[in-house]
């Protein structure tokens, strides 16, 4: 098995990075506006701050930049490739190559956002752990989606096909790992679900 970071780098190298964000744009625009719904007044009313872990190519950040309530977005990605593609795409943002489960923000922030990234991580409860502690402020929100899950069947062969190693959770189980993290869990949904895929499962949690 090989590990994420290096297969989504060879990926921006051959441009199947703009794929990866039409393919999830349906499913995180669902993230991201139960995530705004979530959040309070006034972090909406004097503009607030974001992260987006396993950022890509940065579209998401892209994306919330231009949100006139957000007053900052900056994204985090394993992938060196993909924060290269980040930086072509915007030469001014806020994009670092790091570990997730290592790194930290310059400054606390009122949301972040994740897009198919956590079953990846070597140590998913550290990493919500991280989040809770040192990525958000009190009260801010952490929404994240994730394909790869126990009742999504077709999602099981992934791992295999792909060649890297996925943590495959039940939904109760992921919603557990987020209550065991400190993070309060609010709200829990499928979406882009059609009659033919069963949607991203997608977890809205507070700090």
């Amino acid at each position: 098995m090989r590990r994420a970071v290096d297969v989504f780098s060879e990926w921006a190298d051959i441009g199947k990075d703009e794929g990866m964000a039409r393919g999830h744009t349906p499913a995180v625009q669902e993230i991201l506006d139960a995530a705004f719904d979530a959040m309070s007044p006034e972090s909406i009313e004097r503009g607030f701050s974001a992260i987006d872990a396993g950022c890509g190519n940065g579209w998401v950040v892209r994306s919330l930049k231009n949100n006139p309530s957000c007053s900052l977005a900056m994204g985090v990605d394993g992938a060196k490739s993909m924060i290269v593609r980040a930086l072509e795409k915007d030469p001014e943002g806020l994009y670092f190559h790091s570990d997730l489960s290592s790194w930290s923000p310059p400054e606390k922030v009122d949301l972040v956002h994740s897009m198919e990234v956590l079953y990846y991580l070597d140590n998913i409860p550290d990493f919500l752990k991280n989040v809770r502690s040192k990525w958000l402020v009190k009260g801010g929100i952490f929404a994240f989606g994730v394909d790869h899950y126990l009742e999504n069947k077709e999602s099981l062969e992934w791992p295999e096909k792909v060649g890297v190693r996925m943590t495959t959770l039940s939904e109760s189980e992921w919603v557990s790992l987020v209550n065991s993290s400190g993070l309060d869990v609010l709200k829990i949904f499928k979406a882009n679900k059609n009659e033919e895929w069963p949607g991203t499962l997608v977890i809205v949690s507070r700090s």
